[in-house]
């Protein structure tokens, strides 16, 4: 049962909370605090391309990767009006490679969480560290261990006119993952469609997601609350680290 095929089609209508231009200036704030230009950005797992839709209207050269064919087609198609489209590369993180070096490199959403092997993580995190620039900065989110832990049990629904999507919570404190079992059915004309997939996130501790930085080059690594430029409090749900690549190249 894989993830992001059949919900790629939902995906933009059950999330349509998210903010993502609100997520985009505190993008910029970070990016304001680098002291150097940036012009080229990665939205690494990209999904619908939302954000890298909104960024590349904001005058930067957007690329987008994303592991899901479906996913990408969506974000292909939002892009499509744009003068200068952002480039789009279906990879996985761990399989990073891109033409030229970018100026930053943002993965938003938990998208982390998703690597459900730490060395894969590790591993794409160097990969990162490769393809930026140096000076670069690596912007990314991931779920706390504790929120995933409490989704255990926990039952969700998500519903539009034409949409409706009922999930599930499974915590694993063995494996280190909550598996999201989800039901989804969307409206194509006079009938509705169901498909059926499965999400599983791991929870890496923040103490873990810093040792992978460092061990993969970055410097001056920082730790935020969600959307916040302090230090993460007790009983947040996301963290956001901002790490850059130094100047000189190892």
């Amino acid at each position: 049962m894989a993830s992001y095929e059949f919900l790629a089609g939902s995906y933009d209508d059950l999330t349509g909370d998210v903010g993502y231009p609100r997520w985009a200036d505190y993008i910029e704030r970070h990016f304001a605090r680098l002291r150097r230009p940036v012009r080229s950005v990665l939205d690494l797992a990209c999904g619908t391309g939302s954000l890298t839709r909104e960024l590349a209207v904001r005058g930067y050269e957007m690329t987008g990767v994303d592991k899901s064919p479906e996913m990408l087609a969506q974000a292909e198609e939002k892009c499509r009006d744009l003068e200068h489209r952002p480039r789009l590369f279906c990879q996985g993180m761990e399989h990073l490679c891109l033409p030229e070096p970018v100026d930053a490199c943002v993965c938003c959403l938990d998208s982390v969480n998703y690597v459900l092997q730490p060395k894969k993580l590790a591993r794409a995190f160097r990969l990162v560290w490769e393809n930026l620039a140096p000076g670069g900065l690596f912007l990314f989110d991931a779920d706390t261990p504790e929120k995933l832990a409490a989704m255990d049990g926990q039952i969700f629904l998500d519903e539009t006119e034409d949409d409706y999507c009922v999930w599930r919570g499974e915590y694993s404190a063995r494996r280190r993952v909550c598996s999201f079992w989800m039901d989804i059915f969307r409206r194509d004309g006079a009938v509705w469609r169901r498909g059926e997939e499965l999400h599983e996130e791991y929870a890496y501790s923040m103490t873990e997601l810093e040792e992978y930085l460092r061990a993969a080059g970055f410097a001056r690594i920082k730790q935020y609350g969600e959307l916040k430029f302090r230090a993460p409090v007790e009983g947040e749900q996301r963290t956001f680290f901002a790490a850059r690549k130094g100047e000189t190249v190892q």
